[in-house]
């Protein structure tokens, strides 16, 4: 983890004097995502789940993408104290585990990172394909729930390849099976690949489609199947957020691919650059938990009577038992 100690011995005065600074402010970044935004992730991401499952019936297409990426923000919030107070936290690690559960937590980590960015991608090419064609249910709920399983699995899968090379880089070491893929590098690069320009791709080919779709004028315009128009401006603005808070984090590992692959040592300096890279764009990756329920909770015209409803079901299950249990007694009379 990023720390001044890597500095030390480079030569460079002006970054003896930052480095405090920056170790400073990445320490209160971390501090502010752990007592602001864990809380806040836990408790928006649940509720966004439990209001959505207890009113299934009026759930649509984009509110099961928005489902699966909030169970996602959940296992984020549970992870982040363990990587901001861990051996992985700069300089104040409160305890410290084993290259197994290392391994485990980087995994999930990554798992979560794709299951992120694939819902992000299958909601714009959905939204595309309910915007184009709104009767031929392909963007069912129904079918929707299918996807968003498959796309569980398959992160499950693709970060599989990515364990090999995790566990042989740090935790078996002496096995001779392990010998040729000691190699933590090629697995940040199969994730590059997967986890960030494949959906990217995804993503900018349907918003393309869907702005050519926009230009039209059609009879369909006037379906009252289709989407709600605000679901276009959520849609623009989860694609922002997902990859503007996750795009830092690839690229941190890109950098560092491209810097192994040079097969030259890596000097003080630009090691504890990329050190510092890595450390803040995790950070930006645990505060998408809390970002993405507030902006579907501000965003979404049907959450808010959603939850009335929820809460209302609430309250008149207490008042039913409260109106019967006064009955009884006047029967009892």
């Amino acid at each position: 983890m990023w720390s001044c100690g890597v500095l030390n011995g480079t030569g460079r005065g002006e970054d003896q004097l930052l480095c405090p600074h920056s170790h400073l402010v990445l320490s209160v970044l971390s501090l502010l995502c752990l007592v602001v935004g864990v809380p806040v992730g836990l408790g928006y991401n649940a509720l966004l789940v439990l209001v959505n499952l207890c009113d299934q019936s009026s759930m649509t297409m984009p509110d099961v993408y928005f489902v699966n990426m909030a169970v996602a923000g959940l296992v984020l919030s549970a992870l982040a104290p363990v990587h901001l107070l861990g051996p992985m936290a700069s300089g104040w690690a409160l305890w410290g585990f084993s290259s197994e559960v290392h391994v485990t937590l980087l995994v999930l980590f990554n798992v979560c990172s794709l299951v992120t960015m694939y819902s992000t991608a299958l909601l714009c090419l959905d939204c595309y394909i309910e915007r184009a064609l709104p009767r031929t249910y392909m963007s069912s709920v129904y079918n929707t729930r299918h996807v968003c399983g498959f796309v569980w699995g398959g992160a499950l899968l693709t970060s599989f390849s990515s364990l090999l090379f995790y566990i042989c880089s740090h935790v078996a070491a002496r096995i001779v099976e392990c010998s040729r893929m000691q190699n933590a590098e090629a697995a940040d690069a199969i994730l590059v690949f997967i986890g960030y320009l494949v959906p990217a791709v995804a993503v900018l080919y349907a918003l393309v489609l869907i702005s050519q779709i926009r230009k039209e004028d059609t009879p369909l315009d006037q379906d009252a199947g289709r989407l709600d128009p605000s679901v276009h401006r959520l849609l623009v603005a989860t694609v922002c957020t997902q990859f503007g808070l996750w795009t830092p984090h690839y690229l941190t590992l890109l950098g560092h691919t491209l810097l192994t692959a040079r097969g030259k040592p890596v000097d003080g300096h630009d090691l504890g650059i990329l050190l510092f890279a890595k450390d803040l764009s995790r950070l930006l990756a645990f505060s998408s938990s809390p970002v993405m329920p507030l902006l579907y909770r501000y965003m979404n015209r049907n959450f808010p009577s959603k939850l009335q409803r929820l809460i209302k079901k609430m309250h008149c299950r207490h008042q039913s038992c409260s109106v019967d249990h006064a009955g009884a007694q006047q029967r009892s009379a």
